[in-house]
C-alpha cells in the first residue's frame, strides 16, 4: 500500500511536521518509516528534516515486512465481507475469540487471519481494530498495516467510526427508542464482569425497538462509546438483559449464547478518504419467531 500526497502549502518547517499534521502519521510510525527508508520525495529518498516546497510529491510505502510469529497460522473458513489493500473485514461467528489466549491459543479469528495473510503473501502483524466477545457474532475489522489501524482507532475516539448491533432482549420496552447514558466500570473482585458505577467511564448507547411480542424485543443499538460489555451491561441494568446472556442475565431456551450481533459499520477509509458502509446478515440462531 502506498500513500500519496502533494504539498499544498509551505507553512511547515519540516516534512516531519507535515506528515504528522496532514496525514495523521504518529511519531512511532514515522520512526519506523524513516528507519525502513519508506518515505520518498519526488521519487527520491526523503530527508524528513527539510522544509517542504509547494507541489512536492510525497510517497509513503507501507509494504515493509513485520514479524508476525506471535500468532500461529491456522486454516479456517473466513466469511470475508470486504477487502482492499489496507483492510480485511470478516463476519465472525459466535463461539470464536478474536484474539489468541491461553484457552484459545490456536482457534481464534486472528489465527485464521494469519493463515490468510500467509496465503496472500502479506507478512504483517495481525491488527484487529474492534473487538467482539467470544459469543458475540458480527463484523470485525483487521488493519493490514499500522497506519490504517491508527487512523481507524482515531475515528472511533472522534465518533466517525460507527458500529450498529442487533440484540434480542427479555421483556417489552415502555419507551421504544432512547439513550442510555450510564458509566461502566469493572465489577469489584471480578476480572470479566462489568457494572454501572458512577466512578466508571462514560458509556452511551442509543437504542430502537424493531420488533416485539409478549415476552421479548428485537433491538437495534448504536454505540457512541465502546466500553467492554457495554450493550450487555446497559440492557441488563434497565431490566432487559440479552437472551442467553448467562453473565448478566440467564440461560434461554431460544438461543444458546447472548443474542448480540454487530451487523453494520460505517467509517472513512483512510486510504481513499471515502465513507464505507458495510452490513452482514443476521446469523441463523437469530431466526427466533417473535410474531
Amino acid at each position: 500500500m502506498v500513500l500519496k500526497y502533494i504539498v499544498k502549502n509551505n507553512n511547515y518547517k519540516s516534512f516531519n511536521q507535515l506528515l504528522k499534521t496532514e496525514l495523521n502519521i504518529s511519531s512511532r510510525l514515522l520512526v519506523k518509516l524513516i528507519k525502513n527508508n519508506k518515505i520518498m520525495l519526488n521519487n527520491n529518498l526523503c530527508d524528513t528534516r527539510i522544509t517542504p516546497q509547494l507541489n512536492d510529491k510525497i510517497q509513503i510505502m507501507l509494504d515493509y515486512e513485520e514479524n508476525n510469529l506471535n500468532i500461529q497460522p491456522v486454516k479456517m473458513t473466513l466469511d470475508i465481507i470486504y477487502e482492499d489493500e489496507g483492510l480485511l473485514i470478516v463476519n465472525k461467528p459466535s463461539g470464536i475469540a478474536v484474539h489468541p489466549s491461553m484457552r484459545h491459543y490456536n482457534d481464534s479469528l486472528s489465527n485464521g487471519v494469519r493463515f490468510y495473510f500467509d496465503k496472500i503473501g502479506l507478512k504483517k502483524k495481525i491488527r484487529p481494530v474492534n473487538r467482539l466477545d467470544l459469543d458475540t457474532s458480527g463484523l470485525v475489522i483487521f488493519a493490514k498495516n499500522e497506519y490504517i489501524q491508527e487512523c481507524l482507532i482515531k475515528q472511533m475516539k472522534n465518533g466517525i467510526f460507527k458500529k450498529e448491533y442487533i440484540c434480542i432482549v427479555d421483556g417489552i420496552f415502555k419507551e421504544k427508542s432512547g439513550i442510555i447514558n450510564l458509566p461502566i466500570a469493572r465489577k469489584e473482585k471480578s476480572i470479566i464482569e462489568r457494572c454501572v458505577n458512577e466512578s466508571g467511564q462514560e458509556a452511551i448507547t442509543y437504542y430502537e425497538v424493531l420488533q416485539e411480542n409478549n415476552d421479548n424485543s428485537v433491538v437495534k443499538c448504536i454505540l457512541k462509546t465502546g466500553r467492554t460489555h457495554q450493550i450487555r451491561v446497559h440492557m441488563a441494568y434497565i431490566g432487559h438483559p440479552l437472551l442467553g446472556d448467562t453473565l448478566y442475565g440467564k440461560k434461554s431456551n431460544l438461543i444458546s449464547r447472548q443474542a448480540l450481533h454487530c451487523y453494520k459499520m460505517t467509517f472513512v477509509n483512510p486510504a481513499t478518504n471515502k465513507q464505507v458502509e458495510l452490513k452482514c446478515d443476521l446469523p441463523n440462531d437469530f431466526n427466533i419467531n417473535l410474531q
